[in-house]
């Protein structure tokens, strides 16, 4: 029963042109391993430098939002030598790389709140209507300025993936119950 689950698991994945996918708690060790080998499949498929680059840098994005924001956590309280205030926490999402045609696809998916979702809705209509010129020009802008209320890191994240994307980003939020919704985001490269 085990092999024939996993086995069929595979071979969706494969049909959908997967040649990568996790799922599971991310923690920035999880993103350096698993961007060593997704740099070495790249560079088995003789992905151009160009190509490797956006793709890797997209994978980096997204992984680093489900670990900075996810809202399906695991913690626990540090051990007693370290701050007895701190929670060590790990995120829960999912990510896939894969091939439509001569494209690179990086999809990942993970728990939001419900009530992020028009603000990140909103955001994501806007960063996908830009031009490059004017995702060049937003992305500068907001260099210089402070990080958005509640953002954990310099807020560049979906701009830095809409640049490097070959097409327009893609996204989607499920409602999985009052409190939680599912968003995915989808880059070709």
């Amino acid at each position: 029963m085990l092999a024939g689950q996993l086995m069929d698991l595979r071979s969706m994945l494969h049909t959908q042109g997967v040649i990568f996918a996790y799922s599971g708690y991310v923690t920035e060790p999880v993103l350096s391993g698993v961007g060593e080998a997704l740099k070495k499949k790249l560079a088995i498929d003789d992905a151009d430098t160009k190509t490797l680059r956006s793709v890797f840098a997209i994978f980096v994005e997204q992984m680093q939002n489900i670990i900075r924001y996810s809202a399906e956590l695991a913690h626990a309280p540090l051990p007693p030598a370290a701050d007895s205030t701190a929670l060590m926490e790990m995120r829960y999402g999912i990510l896939t790389i894969g091939r439509e045609g001569d494209d690179y696809v990086v999809c990942a998916g993970n728990l939001v709140r419900q009530s992020d979702v028009e603000r990140l809705k909103v955001r994501l209509t806007k960063i996908r209507g830009m031009s490059r010129e004017e995702l060049k020009a937003l992305y500068k802008e907001q260099l210089r300025s402070e990080p958005e209320v509640g953002s954990k890191g310099a807020g560049l994240g979906f701009m830095e993936i809409a640049r490097r994307a070959s097409k327009p980003i893609e996204f989607d939020f499920t409602a999985v119950d009052g409190d939680y919704s599912f968003f995915a985001l989808k880059a070709t490269i």
